[in-house]
């Protein structure tokens, strides 16, 4: 008996707490959320994570708001705790940083800054908006700001950070643009080439600053609440999109608890609008819409408010995807019929592009609950990732209905500049059933190659009907398509330093070649130098037989006998079956945000200046691993060691003059840590010498000198 019971113990322990407790559908219920409200908001910054992660969660997470974040710049200035790429390079992993850690808040991320090296530029810390705003382009900056909020159309608006001395100049320029297009957007005469596009001018309804205390503000909400769908609090979510700034370092583990946001309400277009109320005088659902709508306009009433009625049984029907479906078809039906009983309606016009606006809307999220509950399973893949101009790619989308209903006349096109065949013809898919719609994509010869900041250049479109109503959706194939060159070229080194008052006569330099064709490759490679200079041999023929493969071509420059001071550029091509090529391709991956690739001109950035430095001076260089300085230092003929662990542990540091630490040494080298003390005694009982060194150099800019003391240890600058 006593065996028997402990059994039975055993059991009920296994068993739920509660029997009735729903398992939670977090996908589901991130597409179903937004159709509960039609309210859009909209928080700007300057700079990649500028973003206010848990604020932007509790909006889009907690209450279905359309949020989106407007960044200006990528980032370009920071630093990278998880490589070595710097300026646009690292530009690019911010971006995708971004717009990852957005996915998890259920947020999306814009940005103002429309290419590599754009005028609106993160060229490191600035003291004033005004020096912000003249090295951007201050017309540029606000026409693209102006052009952002007519067409995404926010209801509110909230900059993320004040205008305030003790800001980053960058956040004070983009809080003052912010707060002055209030106003400008409205108005038809700024930027009017704008409604000549299509556009039309937008009233923004409300504009909220973070409150500079609790005193301040006009409405304080409480955000730290736990979302049992989630199974986290907005913080929390916040936090765990703030991870992905991996470059940046962010993120932190964070308890559930209270949290507050304090909002100060500085222009609003409803003189009602009061204390804690951060959605009072904007229209929160379309009851609340169909409340504007005149007394006659009766039937155009009924029509959205029985709208919104069925809009929240497609909320009810969470979390049953089979049953969301059926009800977003119908959801579906309405706003069609809303749409056009409201293009024919007499109404105000400006009461009209909101409606309008807000249905279109509707419509885009409905589209994707009816995607997401369809139990539609896509996988789009492409037979290269890369390809080359000239080249015929075959690409594959398949689709699985996994769900219970019938998908009729189941369609994949692509959206694509490119011309291509498909094979597949349309037809119902029953649950359980499978399709493959194959393409053949023909890349033509001057193809635009590509560039991270913009749309993939293939997507699928997937498409269905369920009783009268269409489903589109737009995917991205599996991986980063790319059009790349035929060839890439990667110089060593990458920046070459000439001393003067020591000129090496020759300089060996190489030219890494990799092949981007899905065939051979024939590569003559060739070097064009500055005047005076010479460079053996004159050509190098690289023979290349596979897809990526990568062959090396060695040259020797020979410098003159007389270099002025000042910038060279020695730049290398290639020609290959009589078209020529000039760029290096650099290959961005990190597991948290996928592949992408910067290019630019294949090059060695030069600077010819007189460096003295005492006879015998000797420099130890602790590496961080994300810098090149120790290079760099050799290159002008400096004697210098690059110190490893066990020399910061036991080595003889005093044979040394001077020791640097490399950028962000103290993140990346524990044992620069652990023995931070020998350091420290090594400068205690140093002598003094003075001399210059180089601290960094970037292209287009003089190198840096500083004059410092041995014994020391010196901590180069960061860039940005």
């Amino acid at each position: 008996m006593k065996k028997l019971i402990c059994l039975l113990i055993a059991f009920l322990l296994v068993l739920p707490m509660n029997p009735l407790a729903r398992e939670e559908d977090p996908e589901l219920w991130s597409a179903l959320k937004p159709l509960e409200t039609t309210v859009t908001f909209l928080n700007t910054g300057a700079h990649p994570d500028d973003e206010r992660s848990d604020f932007l969660a509790y909006l889009s997470r907690g209450l279905g708001v359309k949020t989106s974040s407007l960044i200006a710049n990528r980032g370009e200035g920071g630093q990278n705790e998880i490589g070595q790429e710097l300026d646009n390079a690292l530009g690019i992993i911010r971006s995708r940083e971004m717009i990852e850690a957005a996915k998890v808040t259920g947020v999306k991320a814009y940005h103002l800054s429309e290419t590599t090296s754009d005028p609106i530029y993160d060229f490191g810390f600035s003291k004033t908006p005004e020096e912000t705003l003249s090295k951007w382009g201050e017309d540029l900056t606000y026409e693209r700001l102006i052009r952002f909020i007519r067409t995404y159309q926010p209801d509110i608006v909230m900059p993320s950070f004040r205008d305030v001395d003790s800001q980053h100049g960058h956040h004070r320029a983009i809080s003052i643009l912010t707060q002055r297009a209030f106003e400008d957007a409205a108005d038809p005469s700024v930027y009017p080439d704008h409604l000549k596009e299509g556009l039309s001018p937008w009233k923004i309804k409300k504009l909220y600053l973070p409150a500079e205390s609790k005193e301040s503000a006009t409405s304080s909400i409480e955000i730290g609440m736990l979302d049992d769908i989630y199974g986290k609090s907005y913080p929390q979510i916040g936090e765990e999109s703030r991870f992905l700034h991996k470059s940046q370092g962010m993120g932190s583990e964070i308890p559930v608890a209270p949290r507050q946001v304090h909002l100060e309400l500085v222009k609003s277009r409803d003189s009602s609008s009061g204390k804690d109320q951060l959605f009072k005088g904007v229209p929160y659902d379309f009851n609340e819409w169909a409340g504007k709508l005149p007394k006659k306009e009766k039937s155009l009433v009924k029509q959205y408010r029985k709208l919104q009625s069925q809009l929240e049984r497609t909320i009810s029907s969470y979390p049953d995807r089979s049953e969301a479906f059926k009800e977003a078809q119908k959801s579906l039906k309405l706003v069609e019929e809303a749409i056009k009983k409201t293009k024919k309606a007499k109404l105000d016009s400006g009461l009209k592009e909101d409606l309008l606006h807000k249905l279109s809307l509707k419509e885009e999220q409905l589209m994707n609950v009816s995607y997401m509950s369809s139990g539609l399973d896509v996988q789009a893949t492409s037979e290269s990732d890369v390809l080359t101009g000239g080249q015929q790619v075959k690409v594959e989308v398949a689709l699985k209905n996994g769900g219970n209903h019938v998908l009729k006349n189941a369609d994949v096109t692509l959206d694509t500049p490119f011309h291509f065949s498909k094979k597949t013809k349309k037809k119902n898919l029953k649950p359980g059933e499978e399709r493959t719609f194959t393409f053949k994509v023909d890349v033509p010869e001057d193809a635009e190659t590509y560039h991270a900041y913009e749309e993939p250049v293939i997507q699928a479109l997937v498409k269905f009907r369920s009783g009268s109503v269409e489903t589109v959706q737009k995917e991205e194939l599996n991986g980063t398509i790319a059009v790349l060159p035929d060839v890439g070229l990667t110089m060593s080194p990458e920046d070459l330093v000439v001393n003067t008052a020591d000129v090496k006569a020759d300089v060996p330099v190489s030219v890494e070649v990799t092949n981007y064709k899905k065939g051979k490759a024939n590569a003559r490679v060739s070097l064009e130098v500055p005047e005076g200079w010479t460079v053996t041999p004159s050509s190098v023929d690289v023979p290349l037989t596979e897809h990526k493969e990568k062959k090396s071509a060695d040259f020797v420059l020979h410098s003159p006998a007389e270099i002025e001071e000042g910038d060279f550029k020695i730049r290398a091509q290639a020609k290959v079956d009589g078209k020529t090529f000039g760029t290096t391709v650099q290959e961005i991956t990190y597991s948290h945000i996928g592949t992408f690739y910067y290019q630019y001109d294949a090059g060695i950035n030069g600077v010819s200046f007189e460096l003295l430095t005492p006879e015998g001076m000797k420099v130890g260089y602790i590496e961080s691993g994300f810098d090149q300085v120790a290079d760099y230092l050799s290159n002008v003929g400096m004697d210098i060691t690059k110190l490893t662990d066990e020399d910061l542990a036991s080595g003889d540091l005093s044979q040394f003059d001077t020791i640097v630490t490399g950028i962000r040494a103290y993140l990346s080298r524990d044992a620069l840590t652990e023995n931070n003390e020998r350091l420290k005694t090594y400068v205690e009982e140093g002598d003094i010498l003075s001399f210059s060194i180089i601290n960094r150099m970037t292209d287009g800019m003089q190198p840096q000198r500083h004059l410092i003391h041995s014994r020391s240890v010196i901590h180069p600058f960061a860039g940005g």
